[in-house]
């Protein structure tokens, strides 16, 4: 996840719609609500919550550069992956 400046935030979860939400509403107070970390810019899927924790763990001890480089990897121009996902509210869909 990551703020439009760029700060970035790592974590593990199993329902990733529901997580990415709950960034994007502010459900949570701390660091992704304090930053505004709310846009999903690079993802990895697990099939084991275990090897999903390990990746978790071993990204975090990257270097920013290194986290940078797999990020612009899969997503050169940093859009919000999970911009599709939800529905725009009636009010702000025009007509």
């Amino acid at each position: 996840m990551a703020s439009r400046t760029r700060v970035l935030y790592c974590g593990v979860c199993s329902r990733i719609r529901r997580r990415v939400w709950q960034h994007k509403t502010k459900h949570f107070e701390g660091f992704t609500s304090q930053y505004n970390i709310n846009r999903l810019v690079y993802y990895e899927v697990f099939q084991d919550i275990r090897n999903a924790i390990d990746r978790e763990k071993q990204v975090k001890r990257w270097s920013r550069a290194k986290k940078l480089v797999i990020i612009d990897a899969m997503n050169p121009t940093w859009l919000d992956l999970s911009e599709s996902w939800y529905e725009a509210p009636a009010e702000l869909v025009k007509r």
